[in-house]
């Protein structure tokens, strides 16, 4: 496993292409799971758990990992089968989502495949699990489910979706109540967050599923002769979707003149330094790590005021 996780640079040069790197795992049984590379730290042996009392029952422990003590989440558990049977050598995928580290506990790790976003679709309508899923794709002729890792974060310690008090004035939400908000993001869970928050403020929200329904869905408004602008406020996208990523998305917005003065930003789970470097490549306005509802709400009302004197 020592291989896994080098050569990042060569993985940054993956995004804007639409493409991405899949880190394959199993739990207890043949089917095949995966996790964006880009979310990952690190893959290790798991090591000694402390077991925490009054924890949530997906959490196996805590494990000391260079000096920080890091949860260990028992994947299986998560999402909704018995939990791993097999704890001889299991192994532990230390992830980064919206600035936490956590661990999950899986059977075995198979290997890294470089993948483009249009070989990962939405989960079939009627999936018996897909309540945990957020994209499926084929590998050499196998399903992969790709987990919908936000919905067990949020279930397991999940995060406040209120707005403090004084965010927003009483001006701006009277303002807010005329506009409207595009919000793209293949999680459920995202979605609705996103949109609680937004309602908050107090603008109308239409909320779509990945990039290549929000392209779309744009290229048709303009095809009416609307202009987005002046429809939406504002579209907020998660960065990594099925079909078509946000990076993607916002580059193909802003090479269509009818549409590249819409006012972007890329909200997502991913971190670091990077993602700032790839928002300017493409074009993007903003950069905003998920979730946090007051900075979410401060950059709505930003725009509120800024459209106010535009």
């Amino acid at each position: 496993m020592a291989g896994v996780m080098d050569s990042v640079n060569q993985r940054t040069q993956l995004v804007g292409q639409n493409r991405l790197e899949l880190l394959l795992f199993r739990l207890d049984g043949k089917q095949l799971y995966g996790i964006n590379v880009f979310k990952v730290r690190e893959v290790l042996q798991c090591p000694k758990l402390t077991i925490m009392p009054k924890s949530s029952p997906v959490v196996c422990g805590v494990a000391n990992i260079r000096g920080a003590t890091i949860p260990i989440l028992d994947l299986a558990l998560a999402t909704g089968s018995a939990g791993l049977q097999d704890r001889q050598n299991p192994f532990v995928i230390i992830t980064e989502y919206n600035t936490k580290t956590q661990g999950f506990l899986v059977r075995s790790v198979e290997r890294i495949v470089n993948m483009n976003w249009e070989e990962i679709h939405p989960p079939p309508k009627g999936t018996g699990r897909d309540h945990y899923l957020t994209a499926v794709t084929r590998v050499d002729n196998q399903l992969v489910e790709i987990i919908d890792v936000e919905k067990i974060l949020a279930e397991v310690a999940p995060t406040s979706e209120s707005i403090s008090v004084g965010v927003v004035d009483a001006e701006t939400a009277h303002k807010a109540v005329s506009l409207r908000v595009l919000t793209v993001d293949d999680s459920s869970v995202a979605r609705k967050q996103v949109t609680r928050c937004l309602q908050t403020v107090g603008v109308e929200v239409v909320a779509l599923n990945d990039g290549r329904q929000a392209l779309d869905y744009l290229r048709k408004l303009v095809d009416e002769g609307k202009k987005p602008e002046e429809e939406f406020l504002m579209m907020i996208s998660d960065i990594e979707m099925p079909e078509m990523d946000g990076y993607t998305l916002t580059a193909e917005i802003r090479n269509d003149p009818r549409m590249q003065k819409l006012h972007i930003i890329l909200h997502t789970s991913l971190s670091g330094v990077f993602n700032q470097a790839m928002v300017k490549k493409v074009g993007a306005d903003d950069f905003l790590a998920k979730f946090r509802p007051d900075d979410l709400a401060s950059r709505v009302v930003e725009r509120i005021k800024a459209a106010d004197h535009g």
